[in-house]
């Protein structure tokens, strides 16, 4: 009886120690919450026509319910915070947790931490549809539904698609899922730039700013336009961070647990998708968020999904916020492409993963 008592005071001991090591770090919550705060309010504050921060967050706080505070900004100041700066801000907040999200996802599902909606060709099929919608004159909204973003979602639902089939056993050797994504990115690109040449000059000029990646806000339309989409996709995503974690141990283990590894895999990746495309419709094609947000957390708080996912979300946004602020302030008063400033930051923190998986190894 003692023998038995011990092993279930293990058995019990062990669980809790497990749970606590998929728990959600609160330190590491607040933390990422701080830091995107902190990166929101430097992103309204900077710019051509600097505002105090001081009046910024007295706006702010006036503007919260059942709170009054008297605003010190000036009428031209007001309106170049909430008709410009602020769209900006959220809007790049929105993105930037859309595409981390969306990597996470990616780098659970296809176990492959090197998966990203880049890398895997998502946002070179979402940016052809864009494209296509943008250079035939389809971007049109009616409330959340518009073209524009269901133009990107098949383009990115082809190139996933795509990348899955010629790797058809990419869910057991993720290395070939990538090298298919790498051919379906270039195959995708070039057909963004065969419909470029389709196009007349100024259209053109403007479908190809766009696709350095943007985030220029045309008041609150983009971030309107992209909200429905961030919630619904990203709440399945939170919804099957667990079943990631599942799925790291097979999908033997999986089923024994009660999971149906093809339905999560096909609810997180279509959900992933989705989220995808909406932010390349309203910014363009910008790199690398989904790669390197997801590892940065990793680094912080371990391996679970279930602190990965929605803490990638929060760093993320708080990412591409910081990066839009040396977009606009860098080169000033002419703009840096916000994809340009990702892709330099990006490329060699891959370049760093890859050596890193080689000496492991």
């Amino acid at each position: 009886m003692t023998t038995r008592a011990h092993a279930t005071s293990s058995a019990d001991t062990l669980e809790q120690s497990a749970e606590r090591a998929f728990r959600l770090p609160v330190p590491a919550l607040v933390g990422s919450l701080a830091l995107l705060l902190l990166a929101c309010l430097l992103s309204a504050t900077q710019g051509a026509a600097g505002l105090p921060v001081g009046g910024v967050i007295r706006s702010l706080l006036d503007a919260v319910p059942f709170v009054e505070v008297d605003r010190t900004l000036s009428s031209q100041h007001e309106a170049v915070l909430w008709q410009i700066r602020l769209p900006r801000t959220v809007l790049a907040a929105l993105v930037g947790a859309s595409l981390a999200v969306a990597g996470a996802g990616y780098q659970g599902v296809f176990r492959n931490p090197l998966a990203d909606p880049y890398l895997l060709g998502v946002s070179a099929g979402a940016g052809l549809g864009a494209v296509l919608a943008l250079g035939f004159g389809l971007d049109l909204a009616l409330g959340p539904v518009a073209a524009l973003p269901m133009a990107a979602f098949v383009g990115a639902l082809l190139a996933v698609t795509g990348s899955v089939l010629v790797a058809r056993a990419s869910f057991r050797n993720p290395a070939t899922l990538l090298l298919a994504g790498v051919a379906m990115a270039a195959l995708f690109s070039a057909a963004q730039t065969f419909a470029l040449q389709r196009l007349d000059q100024t259209r053109a000029r403007e479908v190809l700013s766009w696709l350095f990646g943007r985030l220029a806000a045309d008041g609150w339309h983009p971030v309107l336009l992209l909200l429905p989409y961030v919630l619904v996709a990203g709440l399945v995503l939170l919804l099957h961070a667990r079943h990631l974690d599942v799925l790291r141990l097979g999908d033997d283990e999986a089923r024994a647990l009660g999971l149906r590894p093809a339905r999560s895999r096909l609810l997180v990746v279509t959900a992933a998708t989705l989220i995808t495309a909406a932010a390349v419709s309203v910014s363009g094609l910008i790199a690398f968020v989904g790669l390197v947000t997801p590892h940065i957390v990793r680094l912080l708080v371990g391996h679970s999904y279930r602190a990965i996912v929605p803490l990638s979300a929060v760093v993320g946004g708080g990412f591409l916020a910081l990066v839009d602020i040396g977009a606009r302030t860098l080169t000033a008063p002419a703009e840096l492409p916000v994809g340009v400033i990702t892709a330099f930051v990006g490329a060699p923190f891959f370049c760093v993963i890859l050596w890193r998986r080689r000496h492991d190894a």
